[in-house]
């Protein structure tokens, strides 16, 4: 930690401890106005724009403006409510939501940076069709940053004999990076956001199924028809190298990887009733053990995967450092947020509420599957989908019960849109980065924005028209 980020954490936390224990009032969303909300703001507007515009100084300091944004929201809050009531909120969030977040990606992202494809092939539409939809299939299997590490070198190499492949790479993002990750919780951090919350495991893999293998399919095929155009135009701007074979390794982290499956269903079926309380916050007995596990697992990982596996996929933990510290801000920026929403119509966010309320009292779907989708493109699909559960009640039961047809469509729109940019979701920046370091002349921002609205935007119509409209 750099002195200037300690001194500002030590204040902050000689500010609330100094507090009575007496002062601790529960957060009043219905009296907070819109500066509550400027932080959370500010931290995803950061992560949008500074990878983008100044990425040098961004990657050098990324965690000092987190701390920034998040000091910025505990200090008002302390000085507000009073140092205990946000030390309550603190504890709470980052026990009970962001640690067991944090650990998921933490596992995923390490068992699966374990598993070494390797070998040469020879480019073809069919191949690298076949390569997205496996990928598109594990997706909410290993995540989507995890599937994505696995296969996207792979692919980037069949195809760098071709003039033309930024179109490939382009598609992964679409399907392995987003769309495929919208069965699980393990699939995309948002659903994962929701399990958190109370979703079942399984929910979205019985009630988005449908709707996840049709938007896949249109993509695919819209790929499978643009490749084939593409391959019978270009000749190759040098031969095509020998195959070689195809190669999986670190096979270890398969069964870890089923281990990660089994501990999340059993955290999720396992109540023993028991809780530990850290200043007022009950942590449930099954959240502690399943946290435990999955580190466990992770050292398993990193003890039984040969370390030359990890070299060959230009493994660091650089990337999920940087998750783990922006998301730590975030998770706290979002405090007053949600508190604002909890205060529903009586609240900063009424009319919010009002452009997704339908005319007869009820959650509009249409109206929560695009927004949620369009701020997920443009802020980051984790937060946007937690800012609209919260927003149609935050009661997961509910939401699984008679107002299904939300959640279905919040889940999809911040699953499916996050493909819209570069910066909708994790993966997509990694799989741009890899890609351009590897020679592929990827489309900039605004030009990958080109591909994504001409490609996903009908899909998301036809979505609309044959699920989301009837939900």
């Amino acid at each position: 930690m750099k002195l200037p980020t300690g001194i500002a954490t030590a204040a902050v936390v000689l500010a609330i401890l100094s507090q009575p224990a007496a002062a601790a009032p529960a957060l009043d969303g219905g009296g907070m106005s819109w500066p509550w909300a400027l932080p959370f703001a500010g931290i995803l507007l950061s992560i949008a724009a500074g990878s983008l515009l100044f990425p040098g100084f961004w990657h050098a300091h990324y965690g000092k403006i987190a701390a920034f944004w998040a000091l910025l929201t505990l200090f008002p809050l302390a000085l507000a409510y009073g140092g205990h009531a946000a030390l309550a909120a603190l504890v709470h969030v980052m026990l009970t939501e962001y640690l067991s977040f944090i650990v998921l990606l933490f596992a995923l992202y390490v068992v699966a940076g374990g598993i070494l494809v390797t070998g040469d092939l020879r480019a073809s539409p069919w191949l690298n069709a076949g390569v997205l939809a496996f990928g598109t299939l594990i997706a909410s299997v290993v995540g989507t940053t995890g599937a994505s590490m696995i296969l996207v070198r792979p692919l980037i190499r069949a195809n760098a004999s071709r003039t033309r492949n930024a179109h490939v790479v382009v598609f992964f993002i679409f399907l392995v990076a987003n769309i495929g990750g919208a069965l699980s919780p393990l699939g995309d951090p948002p659903l994962f956001v929701g399990f958190l919350h109370g979703v079942s495991f399984f929910w979205t893999t019985s009630n988005l199924f449908a709707e996840t293998l049709t938007a896949a399919a249109l993509v695919l095929t819209i790929f499978i028809v643009l490749d084939l155009w593409l391959s019978r135009k270009e000749k190759a701007a040098r031969a095509q190298p020998e195959p070689a074979p195809l190669r999986v390794r670190g096979l270890i982290n398969l069964p870890l990887i089923a281990l990660i499956i089994g501990i999340m269903l059993l955290s999720a079926a396992w109540k023993p009733g028991v809780a530990i309380s850290v200043y007022g916050i009950d942590i449930g007995l099954q959240n502690l053990l399943r946290d435990g596990l999955l580190i466990i697992v992770v050292l398993l990982s990193l003890w039984l995967t040969p370390a030359e596996h990890r070299q060959a996929n230009d493994f660091t933990w650089e990337p999920i450092a940087e998750v783990a510290k922006l998301f730590a801000s975030i998770f706290i920026c979002i405090i007053p947020v949600l508190a604002m929403l909890k205060a529903r119509h009586n609240g900063l966010f009424a009319a919010l509420l009002d452009l997704v309320t339908a005319s007869d009292g009820n959650p509009d779907p249409l109206a929560y599957f695009w927004l949620t989708g369009l701020l997920s493109a443009v802020l980051d699909n984790a937060p946007t989908y937690l800012v609209f559960f919260q927003l149609a009640g935050g009661d997961a039961a509910g939401l699984m019960g008679p107002l299904a047809g939300t959640l279905a469509a919040i889940s999809m729109g911040a699953v499916f849109m996050g493909a819209l940019t570069y910066i909708g979701n994790a993966p997509n920046f990694m799989v741009y980065a890899i890609a351009n370091e590897r020679g592929v002349k990827m489309p900039s921002f605004f030009g990958y924005m080109l591909w994504s609205g001409a490609v996903l935007l009908p899909v998301f119509a036809i979505i609309t028209a044959v699920f989301v409209g009837r939900l």
